[in-house]
């Protein structure tokens, strides 16, 4: 998390159909939390679930890693906010962490049979979901590199 070298305003600059980079780490945090939160139900659940991973998610799960292709959402990108300072990025990632902190030891006593489904990857237990938090921010951390060409470009500093 490097945010030093940017300014709100550098954070909240976007152009045409592309996130600002304050819209990417909202993104991260938002997709972070919403992971954690299908942690917690694999905990939780009782009930096993059949279904297993699809092909990708096979393959992403198996390499750790987050295709490296671009994902159109269905959502346009300004319907991300955009933050209103860098201290709510920091709070966001804190936070984010401190959860991942907890669940780290407690997501391999869940039963892996108990799952929560995912549009792309298919049916992923505690672990899985776990692991999916660092790939989907790891894939978005490759995509700031464009955001800060964008940047440039644009005179933004």
């Amino acid at each position: 998390m490097d945010l030093d070298g940017y300014s709100i305003e550098q954070l909240r600059f976007n152009s045409e159909d592309v996130w600002s980079v304050g819209q990417m780490y909202i993104h991260v945090i938002d997709v972070a939390e919403e992971y954690i939160g299908h942690i917690e139900t694999c905990t939780k659940a009782t009930n096993e679930e059949p279904g297993g991973k699809t092909e990708v998610g096979t393959k992403a799960l198996a390499e750790k890693e987050w295709p490296n292709i671009s994902v159109k959402l269905e959502q346009p990108p300004n319907a991300t906010k955009n933050p209103e300072s860098k201290d709510e990025i920091i709070a966001g990632l804190e936070q984010v962490l401190e959860k991942l902190a907890h669940w780290e030891c407690r997501v391999d006593e869940a039963n892996p049979e108990c799952k929560v489904r995912h549009g792309w990857f298919g049916w992923l237990n505690a672990r899985e979901w776990f692991e999916m938090v660092g790939m989907h921010s790891r894939h978005h951390l490759r995509q700031k590199a464009k955001l800060d060409e964008k940047l440039a470009e644009a005179g933004i500093s």
